[in-house]
């Protein structure tokens, strides 16, 4: 005898949605990712007089190309390597330096200020990569290595260690539970932030001979290995661990006598010495921000 079926076309259709859905567990994670961008660490930089300067030096709107260029190959790199939202913040001298008429369409551009003291970031991000970054302060072969003050600041120490914009970030963002994964600059930066982050992608896109010249790759090739860094890096993000110290901490800073600060009298602010302060806190964030903003 021929049975009748009771399955309805709808059903198909139920079933075959069912079977496009995700296992449990298996649902995609958003990777929403932090850039840190800055202009002393792009391939072809070398003199902050002549291209550093917003508005002013003779070649700065040749430096605000080759900076987009290396972001939006960065932002290419990770959208390819899984990243669902990316944010790019202009950190190059009060942001001052990136244009929504030029950066990738799939990015979203933090520029002006203020900001927060910890730059927007929090722990809702997957990631923090770097993007034209530069040396701490007195880093040997460092192009145009400074820590965030060229002119104001001779050294910074976190817990008796030297530390300059990329250690300081890094700390910043292993408090909020977030990884770096990711840097691209000069071969004294890329040795500064693997040795926080060993297994860090690093895009070397110059090679320092003394603080004001070196080799350089060419933009294009520069944007291509950025590209690739920063798609690798975020392929293999499950291999990353946020960085993080724990306990109190102390930061040192040493300032240039014409860049020389007073701050007034308060729990753990103490002056050592004429141009040295020092700024202690229960932890990495409570000591930094009785200093500055990160």
């Amino acid at each position: 005898m021929t049975r009748t079926s009771s399955f309805r076309p709808v059903d198909v259709v139920i079933l075959l949605a069912a079977l496009a859905l995700p296992a449990a567990g298996q649902v995609s994670k958003s990777k929403k990712i932090f850039m840190i961008t800055d202009l002393e660490g792009v391939a072809g930089i070398f003199d902050s007089d002549t291209q550093c300067m917003p508005y002013q030096s003779p070649r700065w709107a040749e430096s605000q190309k080759l900076l987009t260029g290396e972001v939006n190959a960065a932002v290419d790199g990770l959208v390819e390597g899984g990243a669902t939202e990316v944010v790019v913040w202009d950190g190059h001298d009060s942001s001052r330096t990136l244009s929504v008429t030029d950066i990738h369409p799939k990015a979203r551009l933090l520029a002006g200020t203020p900001v927060s003291p910890t730059m927007e970031l929090d722990s809702t991000y997957s990631a923090v990569v770097f993007i034209g970054q530069h040396a701490m302060a007195g880093t040997e072969r460092g192009i145009l290595s400074h820590s965030y003050d060229s002119r104001g600041i001779q050294n910074i120490w976190v817990n008796n260690q030297p530390t300059g914009e990329i250690g300081a970030r890094t700390m910043l963002a292993g408090y909020l539970g977030v990884p770096v994964i990711m840097l691209s600059g000069d071969a004294a930066a890329c040795k500064e932030m693997r040795g926080l982050v060993p297994n860090a992608e690093c895009a070397e896109v110059k090679q320092g001979v003394s603080r004001t010249a070196g080799f350089t790759l060419p933009h294009a090739a520069a944007c291509a290995l950025i590209r690739e860094k920063a798609r690798r890096a975020l392929e293999r993000l499950g291999e990353y661990k946020p960085y993080q110290t724990a306990g109190p901490a102390e930061v040192k800073v040493e300032f240039t006598p014409r860049g020389t600060q007073e701050f007034p009298p308060r729990e753990g602010v103490e002056r050592l010495n004429d141009r040295t302060w020092v700024f202690r806190g229960k932890d990495i964030v409570d000591a930094w921000l009785k200093y500055s903003s990160f």
